[in-house]
């Protein structure tokens, strides 16, 4: 009997999951499910080393996902024992700043959340909830994306409210804090020199953001209360004036839930272009409007690469990640040819491992709470 820690890490248009043993974490088993929304797919590395690849019905759901996931578990489970089950969740509020282990008491503090998340929240709690099928039993332990951007001065953590406003919550969060936590700990043992430098990260996929590390910390980011200001995304629009929210809510009469439709899921990339959110296929593209989606997406990025920098005094590097920043060389580019102006910094690309991260917090409270 191994004993193992799954750890399943919700986004806006995937599900990925990878199965650590508790002793060493070495990977047992990986996978994940993609384009969902789109043209979904599973694929997995499985655990005597041979890879797999299917398709999945397109009406596939992040709910549909997660019983592929744990179907596809079950079935190759060689004698795994779950120590736990561990889950990114999207929000922590003002509450949550470290991983917990989650009681019902922790489940309804964050399902109050989900007005602030709700393109994410629902699905990582759905996750704890259904991973009793799996791995009954096991504890659930909740890793927060908004948990590295705790440490925020109040300067930037501010909107310019009045106070009793504010003290009810509404303030600036940060999110993919466990992909910058990640790149952090990369820059520490393979770039020390920048660890302790100047660093933008642009974490770049459907869901995108910008997060300046100044000595491995984080020190400003570009997503604020929810998941969808800062720099425009692949369905979410990024940030915009309130009036124009307010415009359309009143004057257009969209209602409250057409214009969050708008907001989180017809807009950004895919608002821009009018044909996709997939920056593959719009590079691919002769349509004017896919240029013009790619341009006006890393025009705004370089822009607020420069706010991030301004916030820790200028720049020595600039860290790609996620799937665009991985794997989109001409977005990449695109962007740097924007910010030449700051001068000469290094740019790496490092992919993110969100996975790792939850594993080595998961392993480090149970052994504590032990």
């Amino acid at each position: 009997m191994i004993d193992t820690l799954l750890v399943l890490n919700t986004g806006s248009s995937s599900l990925k999951f990878q199965i650590f043993e508790d002793r060493d974490l070495h990977v047992l088993m990986s996978g994940k499910v993609t384009g969902i929304g789109d043209t979904p797919e599973m694929s997995a590395k499985l655990p005597d080393g041979q890879g797999m690849k299917t398709s999945l019905p397109a009406n596939t759901d992040h709910d549909s996902a997660l019983r592929a996931v744990m179907d596809l578990i079950a079935g190759h489970d060689h004698a795994w024992r779950t120590a736990a089950v561990v889950h990114r969740v999207v929000h922590g509020g003002p509450g949550f700043s470290e991983p917990v282990i989650v009681t019902p008491e922790v489940m309804r503090r964050l399902e109050a959340l989900i007005p602030l998340a709700p393109l994410h929240q629902p699905h990582n709690l759905a996750g704890i909830a259904a991973s009793a099928r799996l791995a009954s039993g096991a504890p659930d332990i909740a890793c927060f994306d908004t948990a590295f951007h705790a440490g925020h001065d109040e300067l930037t953590s501010s909107f310019a409210l009045p106070r009793d406003i504010r003290d009810k919550g509404v303030r600036r969060y940060g999110f993919h804090g466990l992909s910058y936590e990640w790149i952090s700990q990369v820059l520490s043992s393979d770039h020390p020199d920048l660890h302790t430098g100047r660093v933008v990260v642009g974490h770049l996929g459907n869901g995108a953001s910008l997060c300046a590390l100044k000595g491995g910390k984080s020190v400003d980011t570009t997503m604020s209360m929810t998941a969808l200001d800062g720099i425009p995304m692949g369905t979410r629009s990024g940030s915009i004036d309130p009036g124009a929210v307010l415009y359309m809510l009143h004057d257009l009469d969209l209602g409250t839930e057409m214009v969050q439709d708008i907001l989180y899921e017809r807009s950004g990339l895919k608002g821009l272009s009018g044909i996709t959110n997939d920056v593959e296929a719009l590079l691919r593209s002769d349509d004017p409007q896919a240029a013009f989606a790619l341009d006006y997406f890393t025009l705004k990025t370089a822009q607020h690469a420069a706010i991030m920098a301004v916030s820790m005094g200028g720049i020595d590097a600039f860290v790609f990640t996620g799937g665009i920043g991985e794997h989109a060389a001409p977005v990449r580019q695109a962007i740097l040819e924007r910010l030449r102006f700051l001068g000469d910094f290094r740019t790496l690309v490092i992919p993110t491992n969100e996975e790792r991260v939850m594993a080595v917090h998961a392993k480090r409270l149970l052994h504590s709470s032990a």
